[in-house]
């Protein structure tokens, strides 16, 4: 979309103020208030008020809940996420003023560039918690990091973190590539899985993007039990030959940094991490699953290979009690129900999530919102089969996001490919209605998806 003739270094080593649109969004908001710290005028626009618009009203930045062609009247660059669309008017308005616009990808790209160790998290799941839990190590570290990430997270009061200029931790997602526009010093990956469908073709495309991924950085930390990353570890062998690469595992013994003495207590993992053959520290977690066992040595690996002692590490995945929207308990709902919430959307991450949920002791109801037409099509076989650990499932209607229904999918249809326990109810009354009326004390809840399945989180609680 961009019309530039200049980079965004180009264009900010003389601007004074930039205008972001779609302010609101978790990334967006995080590089505005880095970007007002650092001394630019910093405007926006959002469609929408919410918590994340209120918090940078606060810290003096004033926005427009609306989008109109002379939005960024004024500014000397114009910022956008990947849900502005290309006719959007205050994009256009822009354009036709003369006005650089960027990605927010290829601004966050040059945002990082000033910090030392720009340490970049990406993977088809986990990358926010392994974001979430670096920045936990580091600031039991007192390394005062500035951090942006996908997900909110409690200690830090929202998304992002205004630390000093030696780490810069970030979520790197791999969708449209955007990735590819950052500058990591050190890239971590928790796995590689097939996703967004509507923009990866297949494995091979995905594939050659975590390769160029990966080749940005000096240091690569790899999980030697995901088979795609395994495979990636060999390929950047072969072609950065001078890179160094760390691996982790819950399996393998030959992996850098790796779990001993495993034991799980309401369904959190207490662990011996070993460092290079040796035994570093005894770890508690306060986050449940086996999959978080795997995050966190995605993190002390990391976090050990950069200076972190042993103790920081423990203090701080000790102290980390999950990011917003990670198997999140929102309260007992008033049958006596557990209600939690997850941002699960990948058929891994749905068996992964009520695998946890299991470990409680409880019958579990799953209510599922499936994100994006693409991906329900891509992965419905998948997704047809990831309920198991499930006793109900409640099917609520596609979350269409940027698109428009022309896979011929449909809730209704996943619901049949499932049986068993399931409904396809659709509408967020009928699942309300439904829940109070066919949940007891015996029940976990848990709210699944990646789109607005979660606002139904409050009127449950009611």
């Amino acid at each position: 979309m961009e019309q530039n003739s200049l980079t965004v270094a180009e264009v900010m080593a003389t601007a004074r103020r930039v205008h972001f649109v779609g302010i609101g969004g978790i990334s967006m908001s995080s590089l505005a208030a880095i970007t007002k710290r650092r001394g630019y005028l910093v405007t926006g626009s959002d469609k929408n008020r919410s918590l994340m618009t209120e918090r940078l009203e606060k810290e003096g930045i004033p926005i427009a809940y609306r989008h109109d062609e002379a939005g960024a009247s004024g500014a000397d660059l114009l910022v956008y996420t990947a849900a502005i669309h290309p006719d959007n008017p205050e994009l256009l308005g822009a354009i036709s003023r003369g006005i650089p616009v960027f990605s927010r990808a290829d601004y966050l790209g040059w945002l990082m560039s000033a910090y030392r160790e720009r340490i970049g998290v990406a993977g088809t799941h986990g990358k926010s918690t392994v974001t979430s839990m670096i920045s936990e190590i580091f600031l039991s570290a007192r390394l005062n990091p500035t951090v942006v990430c996908g997900a909110e997270l409690s200690d830090l009061g929202g998304a992002y973190c205004l630390g000093g200029e030696d780490f810069f931790i970030f979520e790197a997602c791999e969708y449209c590539d955007s990735f590819l526009s950052f500058c990591p010093t050190s890239a971590v990956i928790t796995n590689i899985e097939y996703d967004h469908a509507d923009y990866f073709r297949d494995m091979a495309q995905l594939r050659t993007s975590f390769d160029r991924y990966t080749s940005l950085a000096p240091l690569s930390v790899l999980n030697l039990d995901d088979p795609e990353s395994r495979a990636l570890l060999s390929r950047r062998a072969a072609s950065y030959p001078s890179g160094r690469t760390v691996t982790f595992s819950l399996q393998d013994p030959s992996a850098d940094y790796r779990s001993e003495r495993v034991e799980f207590c309401d369904g959190c993992a207490s662990f011996s991490l070993i460092g290079r053959g040796r035994h570093l520290v005894d770890i508690s977690l306060s986050v449940p699953g086996k999959h978080n066992l795997s995050n966190a040595l995605a993190a002390s690996a990391l976090s050990h290979t950069l200076g972190v002692s042993p103790a920081a590490i423990s203090d701080g995945l000790s102290d980390f009690h999950g990011a917003r929207r990670r198997f999140e308990f929102m309260g007992k709902m008033p049958t006596g129900a557990l209600l939690y919430n997850d941002y699960a959307h990948h058929p891994t991450e749905i068996q992964a999530t009520l695998s946890a949920a299991r470990s409680f002791g409880k019958r579990i109801v799953c209510v599922f919102q499936p994100h994006t037409y693409s991906r329900t099509a891509g992965l419905f076989e998948a997704f047809a089969s990831s309920f198991g650990d499930a006793d109900e499932v409640i099917f609520a209607d596609i979350y269409a996001a940027r698109e428009q229904n022309t896979y011929g999918v449909s809730s209704q249809l996943l619901r049949d490919a499932v049986g068993g326990q399931s409904l396809y109810l659709g509408d967020f009354d009928s699942i309300v209605s439904y829940l109070k009326g066919h949940t007891t004390s015996d029940d976990l809840v848990i709210l699944t998806g990646a789109g607005d399945i979660v606002k139904i989180g409050s009127r449950l609680l009611a």
